[in-house]
């Protein structure tokens, strides 16, 4: 929804110090120490839980400008380094000049010594949707746009099977309220289903490989998740639908400090889907570049490589990736073409925040045949 999710990080932790600086000298100095310290020196033991709170400010032609705060919260179960993976939580929230405000919050939770596995995402927001249509011959020109009232709470609850194998429940609630379609006169869309607004409930199972060490920065290993949702008629403006995905990636160190990456991802969608449902091509994650759901349709299959310098051999913190991915959707896997393949690239450089957990700032910027996507985040995108 917002082509930068974080920005201004170094530059507002900086005028912080500085106004600390000029009230009192010696309380200010050291406060301003400290503080760097805690965002880029990563003084902490490796096996202690690090936290961080850090403002955030970011602008887009949708929001006009846009102040948050972020938190971030990163521990080894019962901080044991050597048995135990690397766990994080991460919360966002922001407000704009429009009146616009959201709260995200995303975790990957390991239990100790790997016996529960959880992966979740939620989502609470007031925030402009662009809407182009459906299908993949949509055109960049005359989006309409959607003011509405949107919720997201995703759980998927695993239990270990086998070492790095988890099974286990998936549970989806989404709602899409108080929904205004501002149709442009030069290219008015068909409304589609949903357009009235929709709560919807879903339940599943899922299965997840996982061998990464680190989920924000793997440097080998690989994981794969394929997962059922079925939605069914739960309210008045529920609609009967069902999702299946499958999400694969691997990771090879190929020299010390290069990584090759590589996923390939694909999401099928069956009944009657609403539009906010459907397979969303373009994302800070795949298909960089492209504006969150500048495609959708019932069907979508994307693949992407990176290679990561992380960090360079001539610096200990500064780093650097490049990307290139293809994408498409379709109203069915058969309806897939490759005429409509959709190429996407770029590159971005990396700062190595937290350097005993291993933790990159990633500054992205994806390149498409419309333009240009902007990504300011913590950890790498897949």
């Amino acid at each position: 929804m917002r082509n930068i999710k974080q920005g201004c990080l170094v530059g507002t932790v900086w005028w912080m110090g500085l106004l600390l600086v000029s009230s009192s000298p010696l309380f200010a100095q050291n406060a301003a120490k400290r503080l760097f310290n805690r965002f880029f020196n990563d003084t902490t033991s490796s096996s202690n839980p690090h936290v961080s709170f850090y403002p955030t400010l970011s602008y887009a032609p949708e929001t006009s400008l846009e102040i948050g705060a972020s938190a971030l919260y990163l521990y080894h179960a019962n901080n044991d380094v050597k048995n135990n993976r690397l766990s994080e939580i991460q919360a966002f929230s922001f407000v704009t000049l429009r009146g616009q405000y959201g709260l995200n919050i995303d975790h990957t939770i390991y239990g100790d010594r790997d016996r529960w596995f959880f992966l979740g995402r939620g989502r609470l927001q007031r925030f402009p949707l662009l809407y182009y249509g459906i299908g993949p011959e949509t055109k960049p020109d005359n989006p309409a746009t959607i003011d509405a009232f949107s919720i997201q709470l995703r759980e998927r609850a695993m239990r270990r099977i086998a070492p790095n194998f988890f099974g286990g429940i998936e549970i989806d609630y989404q709602q899409l309220s108080r929904v205004e379609f501002n149709q442009p006169e030069a290219m008015p869309h068909t409304l589609p289903v949903g357009s009235e607004g929709t709560t919807n409930l879903g339940f599943g199972a899922g299965f997840v490989y996982d061998s990464r060490p680190n989920v924000l920065n793997a440097r080998r290993g690989a994981f794969a998740e394929l997962a059922y949702l079925n939605y069914g008629l739960v309210g008045k403006k529920a609609l009967s639908f069902s999702n299946v995905s499958l999400d694969v990636r691997l990771f090879k160190t190929v020299r010390p400090n290069q990584v090759l990456a590589w996923q390939a991802y694909g999401v099928l969608t069956n009944g009657d889907v609403p539009f906010n449902q459907m397979a969303l091509l373009g994302s800070e994650i795949i298909m960089r570049g492209y504006y969150p759901g500048r495609y959708r349709d019932k069907a979508y299959v994307a693949t992407q490589v990176e290679y990561r310098w992380l960090p360079f051999s001539f610096s200990r913190r500064f780093g650097a990736a490049v990307f290139a991915a293809v994408g498409t959707v379709g109203s069915s896997p058969g309806q897939i073409q490759l005429g409509n393949l959709l190429p996407t690239g770029g590159g971005g450089v990396r700062y190595l925040l937290f350097k005993k957990k291993d933790v990159f700032l990633r500054a992205d910027v994806g390149v498409t045949r419309e333009g240009l996507g902007f990504y300011i985040l913590t950890g790498e995108a897949f």
